[in-house]
């Protein structure tokens, strides 16, 4: 199955879950994450503000920024198909609905910093393979973003379990994710046996 319909079916099959069975998977999620050694050693990370029931980031936003930690969130250029990342210090003040209609800074807010800061990428997706890589939504802005980041930097997804597919049809200018966080569990990408 090309990319295409398989975008339109798993869109299909996250938009049909229940609002209860989101809250908890997105629970199971967070906890996850927020035990994992990736996230403790992490100091600036990147995070995507979900939209159209993506794994929930807002908590992980905010949480993240009462530990101290530094948060970049990603300002989409739709010209040029490119992420810039703006530090973020307050997410309920900062933001605003940007393109696609995804929560970004206003323009007084806009701190933009380079993406050889990050040391942590949480990463959307439509859905991933056990080798990490993904289905986004078409634009190829993150495949186009790790290009940009450096090796030490890790890109982690984020998903619910129904987005783990046995394979993604990937391309010669895909790039894979090094872990996936679900509900279920922490899938090492790099190691996926």
């Amino acid at each position: 199955m090309d990319k295409i319909l398989l975008r339109k079916k798993l869109l299909e099959k996250r938009r049909n879950m229940n609002t209860d069975d989101i809250k908890e998977k997105n629970k199971l999620i967070k906890e996850r994450l927020y035990d994992s050694g990736i996230y403790k050693n992490s100091k600036f990370i990147m995070a995507y503000i979900d939209f159209r029931n993506e794994v929930e980031t807002k908590e992980i936003i905010k949480y993240s920024l009462k530990l101290s930690k530094r948060i970049g969130v990603p300002i989409s250029i739709p010209k040029t198909r490119e992420l810039i990342i703006s530090e973020l210090f307050d997410f309920d003040k900062e933001l605003e609905n940007g393109v696609y209609n995804i929560l970004t800074p206003k323009k007084e807010f806009i701190r933009k910093i380079s993406p050889k800061e990050i040391d942590l990428v949480l990463v959307p997706a439509v859905a991933f393979d056990r080798k990490g890589y993904r289905i986004g939504y078409g634009g190829g802005y993150y495949d186009r973003f790790f290009e940009k980041l450096d090796s030490h930097t890790i890109k982690l997804g984020l998903a619910f379990d129904i987005q783990i597919i046995p394979e993604v049809p990937a391309g010669k200018y895909d790039l894979p994710v090094d872990y996936v966080i679900t509900n279920k569990e922490l899938i090492n990408c790099k190691d996926p046996d």
